[in-house]
C-alpha cells in the first residue's frame, strides 16, 4: 500500500512512503483524524542516515502485524528532524524528561492536541532483555486509553509543568565562565588519546575553537596541548576516512578508532573551520593538510551541481553498518599488488585478522611517521569501493548546515589563499540566495527544487555568520550590510525582548504548545550562541546600536550556562571576546583606493577588520588610506599604508 508521505521533500519520510504504516507527514488531516476518531497519536521522529532508526523501521514498520496494530489504534506520523527542528527539539526535550535521555529514531505518544504522555527511543519488535517490545508496547498504551485515560495522561501534566521552568535567568553578565569551563574540560581530558570523557566520542569542534580562544588570550600551553592532542587522534583514527576523506559523526571508543559510520554536513564544516584555526594558530602544515582533504571530500561527495551541499551519508550499505568503509588485507593486494598492497595495509594498519567484525577500518593510530607516499593509490580504492557496494546520501540541502559550509571555506580560503574555496562560498550563498531565500524569509531545506516549511532561528543565525564570513575575507561592505539587516529581521522575529534569549521559533513559525529556547552547544552550536557571536562582533565593529538586546543576550546566555559551562563553547567564544575584544583595524578609504591588499591583511588573526569611505571620525593621514588600530581598550595613532604594512611585517 501506499501511505500519506508520497511526494515529501524529506528523503527521510520518502523512504517510508511504502510502509504498511499509514504514515502521515505532520499537517492538520492528521490531528483531525485523530481527534475525530478519538485516538492517540504515534509520533516517530528521525534522518535518513541514522542506523537505529533503519532497524527500528526494518522491524517494526515494515512488519504488516505491527502496521496493523498502528493503523487500527493510532494515527502515526513521521517527522524528519532536519526539516523539522522546532518539532524534534520540543518532543526531544519531553524525550530526556520521560526517560533522561534521548536520541533517534524518537517515539512519542501524543494527544490530538499534541501533548505526549509517554516517550522513549528505539524499541525491538517483540519485548526482550528487560525492554518491552513495540507490538506490546502498543497494545498497552492502547488499553490504558481505552480504560484508564485519566492515569495515561497525568504524566503529561507534571512533565510539562516541569519544562516551562527550565530556564535559569542570570542577573549579570558571568565573566567566570570561561574560567570554569576550561577547568572542566582539563579534569575530564582524555591525555592519551584526546577528546573528552569517556567513549563515545563526539568531536564538538566548537569546545575545541573556545579552548584555542582561550590558549591564546592566557598564553595556556595546556589548553593547546588539549587540542592538538584530540586534533591529531581524531585524524590518525578510524573516525576520519582516510580512503575517501571526511570525518564521521563519532567515535564508539576512547581510541577514535571505530566510528559510527555516517558523516554529516555540519561536523565537517566545523571540523574544517577548527583544522583552520589550529593552523593559524600553530603553523603545523598537517592541520591545513587535513582541512583541504575535508573541503575535497565535500566538493567531490556532498555537492550539488548548482552549489549547494548535500547534508549526510549513511551508516550502512546493503543493510550493513560501516559495510562501504571496510577492506580485508585480499582487497587491497588484489587491487595494488603483493607488494605495495602489504605496505599500504601496513602503514593503514589493516591485517587479517581485521578491527571491526573481522574487516579493517584503515587507520593511522600506529603508524610512527605520517607521509602522503600512499595518496597516489587512493582514486583506485575510492572507485572500487564505490563499485562494490551502494551508499546512500540524503540529498536535502539544510540552509543551516550549507552556511556552516560556507563559513568554513572562507576560513580555508583565508589561511590558504586558494581562490577555488572563496568561489565555491560565493557559488554556495547564490544559491540559498535564489533558491532557500524569499525576500529576507529563509527556508529550512530544499530536494529537487521543492522547499519545506519556513526557516527557524538556526537558518537566520547560520545565514548571518556565512554572510559575516564573506565580508570578514572579502571586505565588501554589501556582505556585511546584508548581515545587519538579516540580524535585525532575526531579532525582530525570534528574541524575547523580556526575558532575553532567542526562541527557536519566530513569529512566521507554527505554533506548538512550547516554544523552545535552544542555548546548549551539542553536536552543534546553538542558535542562541551563534547570534551572541554574531551579535558581539558586530559592536565590536561598532554596528550594533541595540546595546540592551546585547547585555539582555549576554545574562540570558550566562544564565543557561551557569551549571555546566563546558556545554556551551560557542557562547563562551562569544562571551571572551565580548571580555576581551580582538584587535579592531579600521581602514579610512582614500577615494579611488580599493582593498587590493585583502589577502595580506587576512593574515592578521584574531582582528576584526571594518572599511569606511565617509571620513568623519577617520580622517586621511596625509590624503593617504589611513589604518586606525585599537586593542587592549586603547587606540593607536593613525598610520599610512605603508606605515602600517610595515609595521605587521606585510607584503604590500
Amino acid at each position: 500500500m501506499s501511505n500519506h508521505l508520497e511526494g515529501q521533500t524529506s528523503p527521510y519520510l520518502i523512504q517510508h512512503k511504502d510502509n504498511p504504516v499509514n504514515w502521515y507527514p505532520w499537517c492538520k488531516d492528521a490531528f483531525i483524524k485523530a481527534r475525530s476518531e478519538d485516538k492517540p497519536i504515534f509520533l516517530s521522529i528521525g534522518y535518513s542516515t541514522c542506523h537505529w532508526c533503519h532497524v527500528m523501521a526494518h522491524e517494526s514498520f515494515e512488519s504488516e502485524d505491527i502496521a496493523g496494530i498502528l493503523n487500527e489504534y493510532f494515527v502515526a506520523i513521521k517527522v524528519d528532524k532536519e526539516e523539522r527542528p522546532d518539532i524534534d527539539s520540543v518532543y526531544m526535550t519531553v524525550c530526556q524528561a520521560f526517560t533522561g535521555s534521548g536520541g533517534w529514531p524518537m517515539s512519542i505518544f501524543m494527544t490530538a492536541d499534541q501533548r505526549p504522555f509517554f516517550a522513549g527511543t528505539y524499541f525491538p519488535n517483540d519485548s526482550r532483555y528487560g525492554m518491552i517490545g513495540f507490538r506490546d508496547l502498543l497494545l498497552a498504551i492502547h488499553n490504558k486509553w481505552l480504560n484508564d485515560r485519566k492515569s495515561l495522561l497525568q504524566a503529561s501534566t507534571h512533565i510539562l509543568s516541569s519544562i516551562d521552568s527550565a530556564h535559569v535567568h542570570s542577573v549579570q553578565i558571568d565573566q567566570s565562565l570561561p574560567g570554569q569551563a576550561f577547568e572542566l574540560f582539563k579534569r575530564s581530558f582524555d591525555k592519551k588519546y584526546g577528546g573528552f570523557g569517556s567513549a563515545p566520542k563526539f568531536p564538538s569542534p566548537h569546545n575545541l575553537l573556545f579552548l584555542m580562544k582561550y590558549a591564546h588570550r592566557y598564553d595556556d600551553k595546556d589548553a593547546l596541548d588539549m587540542v592538538e592532542t584530540t586534533l591529531k587522534q581524531m585524524y590518525r583514527g578510524g573516525i576520519f576516512d582516510h580512503i575517501g576523506y571526511g570525518f564521521c559523526r563519532y567515535s564508539t571508543d576512547r581510541y577514535y578508532l571505530v566510528p559510527h559510520f555516517e558523516k554529516m554536513l555540519y561536523d565537517n564544516a566545523l571540523l574544517i573551520i577548527t583544522y583552520c584555526k589550529a593552523y593559524e594558530m600553530t603553523g603545523k602544515q598537517l592541520y591545513l593538510e587535513i582541512a583541504e582533504k575535508t573541503v575535497a571530500y565535500i566538493l567531490s561527495e556532498m555537492s550539488s551541481p548548482q552549489g549547494g551541499f548535500y547534508s549526510a551519508q549513511d551508516a550502512d550499505s546493503d543493510g550493513i553498518e560501516g559495510k562501504y568503509y571496510l577492506f580485508t588485507v585480499e582487497e587491497i593486494k588484489g587491487l595494488l599488488g603483493n607488494s605495495i598492497g602489504q605496505a599500504f595495509c601496513d602503514y593503514y594498519g589493516i591485517t587479517e585478522s581485521g578491527n571491526f567484525d573481522g574487516k579493517n577500518i584503515p587507520n593511522l593510530i600506529n603508524t610512527s611517521e605520517l607521509t602522503n607516499e600512499f595518496d597516489q593509490y587512493l582514486p583506485k580504492l575510492r572507485a572500487y569501493r564505490k563499485n562494490r557496494t551502494n551508499l546512500h546520501t540524503d540529498d536535502k540541502i539544510l540552509t543551516f548546515w550549507n552556511c556552516l559550509m560556507i563559513a568554513a571555506l572562507c576560513r580555508l580560503y583565508r589561511v590558504s589563499r586558494k581562490t577555488d574555496y572563496l568561489k565555491s562560498a560565493k557559488l554556495a550563498m547564490s544559491f540559498i540566495d535564489e533558491i532557500l531565500l524569499d525576500g529576507d524569509a529563509l527556508f529550512v531545506s530544499c530536494r529537487n527544487g521543492k522547499r519545506s516549511s519556513e526557516g527557524f532561528l538556526d537558518d537566520y543565525a547560520g545565514y548571518s555568520l556565512a554572510l559575516l564570513s564573506l565580508y570578514e575575507v572579502t571586505l565588501d561592505p554589501a556582505y556585511l550590510s546584508r548581515t545587519i539587516s538579516i540580524v535585525n529581521k532575526t531579532i525582530d522575529t525570534f528574541f524575547d525582548h523580556s526575558a532575553g534569549g532567542f526562541y527557536l521559533s519566530g513569529k512566521d513559525n507554527e505554533k506548538l504548545f512550547i516554544r523552545p529556547k535552544e542555548s546548549y552547544d551539542g553536536a552543534i552550536p546553538s542558535g542562541n550562541s551563534l547570534m551572541t557571536y554574531i551579535i558581539v562582533r558586530l559592536n565590536l565593529m561598532d554596528l550594533f546600536d541595540e546595546h540592551d538586546i546585547l547585555q539582555k543576550q549576554l545574562r540570558f546566555m550566562s544564565g543557561e550556562a551557569n551549571d555546566y559551562p563546558a556545554g556551551y563553547g560557542m557562547f563562551l567564544t562569544a562571551l571572551m571576546d565580548h571580555i576581551y575584544p580582538p584587535q579592531l583595524i579600521t581602514i579610512s578609504l582614500k577615494d579611488g583606493d580599493n582593498v587590493q591588499e585583502i589577502p595580506a591583511l587576512l593574515s592578521l588573526h584574531d582582528s576584526i577588520i571594518r572599511i569606511t569611505d565617509e571620513q568623519g571620525d577617520y580622517p586621511l593621514l596625509d590624503g593617504q588610506t589611513t589604518f586606525y588600530i585599537c586593542r587592549n581598550h586603547t587606540c593607536l595613532p593613525p598610520m599610512t599604508k605603508q606605515e602600517f604594512f610595515r609595521t605587521y611585517d606585510l607584503e604590500i
